[in-house]
């Protein structure tokens, strides 16, 4: 792995068990978040995005949940093969993660403080009751919660939903984590308050120079914080790529069909947004070869063959990081910038 690369997942698959067997929800998926950038995920629901997150952070469900294949290197260790102990030294500490949704993820019987200073209290054994209070104080502060210290004593349903996530991000970062996981964390605000939290994240990140993986289905904000990247369709990587590239000259289908879905400005008002056709299928009926075929509109017998995830020639950026896609035919297509 390279030193520039503070975690690298490679070829990574995860089952789950179900009443009909075994299903195989991520199939090979592979990436690396480099140092101090903003890797960002998409896909539509049920892609995999969230199961990558649990994966990397050691909380699949046990037993129905597994990682099957593959290695998730962090500083060249393999997380896949850490002790329950060893991975309990990681996550929360050099590993946190903001979850979906503040108010089911926060405890609603513990107070906001007692909830913060347990991330001290794990992980900080060296700090009395007395430090964990004005750590957690001075989080809150830095994380833009006024008057911090009365809304220490605060239930999670006393506030709204923008300071909720507010304080998740200040107990995923009350540790300094190296590498930062965000499950959508700005799916249940409104528009004023996610440019709220996207800034204070970024301005977090550019003090403590934290790498993040950003997981969403709004590509408006992947276009606004993330360096890198990675489209997943049915538990595989479609395409990745740097930012500009990705929107300037996608090359799998896929990815076209979701940044033609977003309105644009010279739009005719009210008139039907073009769709990718059809539905993901199911885990138990995925077809032979590419995932993607039933919807594709290239889709032809070649497609019965798995594509190999390959470079393509990238758009004209200066941009380090690679252009790959998972298709047989990749032929970049003109998307107006002003989708996004």
């Amino acid at each position: 792995m390279s030193q520039e690369n503070i975690l690298a997942v490679n070829n990574l698959s995860t089952e789950f068990d179900i009443d009909t067997g075994t299903v195989r929800v991520l199939d090979n998926v592979g990436f690396n978040v480099p140092q101090g950038k903003t890797l960002g995920i998409v896909g539509e629901s049920g892609c995999g995005k969230s199961v990558t997150a649990m994966s990397i952070m050691g909380l699949l469900p046990h037993p129905y949940g597994r990682v099957a294949g593959g290695e998730i290197l962090y500083q060249g260790q393999d997380l896949t093969q850490l002790s329950t102990e060893d991975m309990f030294k990681i996550r929360g500490n050099s590993i946190s993660m903001i979850f979906q949704e503040p108010m089911t993820a926060l405890n609603p019987v513990h107070t906001i403080g007692r909830q913060l200073m347990e991330s001290y209290r794990l992980h900080r054994p060296e700090f009395d009751a007395k430090a964990r209070e004005q750590a957690a104080i001075s989080m809150l502060k830095k994380v833009g919660i006024p008057s911090p210290e009365k809304r220490m004593e605060n239930f999670p349903h006393q506030l709204s939903g923008g300071m909720r996530q507010r304080v998740m991000i200040a107990m995923a970062l009350a540790c300094e984590p190296d590498l930062l996981i965000c499950d959508e964390p700005t799916t249940a605000l409104d528009v004023t308050i996610q440019a709220q939290i996207l800034e204070l994240m970024q301005e977090l990140q550019k003090d403590n120079g934290m790498s993040i993986i950003f997981i969403t289905h709004d590509l408006g904000v992947v276009a606004e914080i993330c360096d890198e990247v990675v489209v997943m369709y049915a538990g595989r990587v479609a395409e990745q790529a740097h930012a500009i590239d990705l929107f300037e000259s996608p090359r799998h289908p896929y990815t076209q069909g979701l940044l033609k879905s977003i309105p644009r400005l010279e739009d005719t008002p009210k008139t039907i947004l073009p769709v990718i056709e059809g539905f993901v299928p199911s885990l138990q009926q995925m077809p032979a070869g590419c995932r993607f075929q039933n919807r594709c509109p290239k889709a032809d017998d070649q497609c019965t063959n798995v594509p190999a995830l390959e470079m393509v020639e990238k758009a004209e950026t200066n941009s380090d990081f690679p252009h790959k896609a998972a298709c047989w035919y990749k032929q970049p297509e003109a998307i107006p910038s002003s989708n996004i």
